[in-house]
């Protein structure tokens, strides 16, 4: 059903300093679930005048936000104390990751985790499953029936971790390439090959990763690098003749333009510039980087490099990008970096579009694009509201959003129009 949102309209273009603000605008979501028009509420075509509306006052209406970086499987393990990654992984992670290769227990959870997305408004997202088949399906499956924008594969891991979530490399690669076939560019599903990290997979296995990605056509490649240094540490280990962590990679052919890699806390020099070279994008993750200690890392240290922003629940403590947006600016803060709201919210919505391949769907309020919409509450909490009268600018608010905002501030989500919160 055709239908006009209407609030403050914020709508970022290319750069995160091109902001269209409108206070009382609107956009009209079509039958199909794209945006029709968009634009300043007084200058509506007649042809719309007389649609269904929801009218959000003076609540922000800004693109989705799209979530980088975010374990399925971990949807329940948020705040699981341990002494650093690896520990957290071995007595938490791998447990509960193999309770995915119940196909009923997935499509549970695969319910309950979409909600929550959208609870926080996360409109997209590019998520791990566990290494099961099933686990990638539920999750497909799940996101088919929202006509949601959604990147995830299976986990590739045939070594370190326990034997219920440890695969065999050649069966990975076929069901990888399965998966491929039967949910890539099927509606706005896409897929991406997923070896966990370096670590949990043997030199056969990143051997056919790379071969899976170049028999899979458009998809995405994510996987995780440098996020601590006992990760680092083993590595070297086990990759002893690789000159670096990101060499690993590059030698199996997993680093590309299309690739996302977790983290990367801790790169040299050398790996900035080779990722920088190849097109590759590191996501940041600054809730799950302070709650396990890993580190801090610097945006200015990889300023050439393409960044993203995610929450990577469940290491990360929160699904909510807008603590997320907060984290960062307070990481960067002491990385002696000073970030400016729109910046933040720019990364979350197109500048995470772009990472994904998906700007030419969402990301934005274009028009022709989806109708993944957010409503944003600037009063939405006791403390919000004190401090709103304060605000001078759309800046002032956006950052009061980022710095004390969280799921409260979501009034209402929209996913190719249909109000899914």
């Amino acid at each position: 059903m055709t239908k006009l949102l209407i609030g403050q309209l914020v709508h970022f273009g290319a750069e995160p300093h091109q902001v269209v603000h409108e206070e009382r605008g609107g956009l009209v979501a079509g039958d199909d679930g794209t945006i029709l028009w968009r634009g300043p509420l007084a200058l509506l075509p007649e042809a719309f005048s007389h649609i269904e509306r929801d009218d959000h006052g003076k609540k922000l209406l800004m693109s989705g936000f799209i979530d980088a970086h975010i374990h399925f499987p971990q949807y329940r393990m948020l705040a699981a104390a341990a002494v650093d990654l690896l520990d957290w992984l071995s007595r938490y992670t791998f447990p509960e990751e193999a309770r995915y290769a119940d196909r009923v227990y997935a499509d549970t959870a695969a319910e309950i985790f979409l909600q929550r997305l959208f609870s926080n408004g996360t409109t997209s997202a590019l998520a791990f499953c566990s290494s099961h088949k099933v686990c990638a399906e539920a999750l497909f499956a799940a996101a088919a029936k929202r006509n949601m924008a959604l990147i995830t594969g299976k986990t590739m891991m045939d070594r370190g971790a326990i034997p219920a979530v440890e695969d065999d490399p050649e069966q990975s690669a076929i069901d990888t390439l399965a998966l491929h076939k039967a949910f890539h560019s099927k509606g706005r599903l896409r897929h991406a090959v997923t070896p966990r990290f370096a670590i949990t997979s043997s030199d056969k296995q990143l051997k056919l990763a790379g071969e899976v990605l170049q028999d899979c056509p458009g998809a995405l490649m994510q996987t995780h690098l440098s996020e601590s240094l006992g990760e680092i540490a083993r590595v070297k280990e086990l990759f002893p003749n690789d000159h670096d962590y990101l060499g690993v990679y590059e030698r199996f052919g997993l680093l590309t333009d299309r690739s996302l890699f977790a983290h990367g806390i801790h790169l040299s020099e050398s790996e900035a510039n080779r990722l920088s070279e190849a097109g590759g994008t590191v996501v940041h993750c600054p809730t799950s980087n302070t709650f396990l200690g890993s580190g801090l890392m610097s945006m200015d240290h990889l300023r050439s490099v393409s960044l993203g922003l995610a929450t990577d629940v469940g290491g990360g403590t929160s699904y909510s990008m807008l603590q997320t947006l907060g984290e960062t600016y307070k990481v960067q803060m002491l990385c002696g970096l000073k970030l400016k709201a729109t910046e933040l919210f720019h990364m979350a919505t197109l500048g995470n579009a772009r990472r994904l391949k998906i700007e030419l769907e969402t990301g934005s309020l274009d028009v022709g694009k989806f109708a993944d919409v957010i409503v944003l509450d600037p009063e939405a909490t006791p403390v919000l509201a004190a401090r709103h009268p304060l605000s001078q600018s759309l800046e002032d608010v956006l950052f009061s959003l980022a710095l004390l905002g969280d799921d409260r501030a979501i009034s209402a989500t929209y996913v190719a129009g249909q109000r899914v919160h």
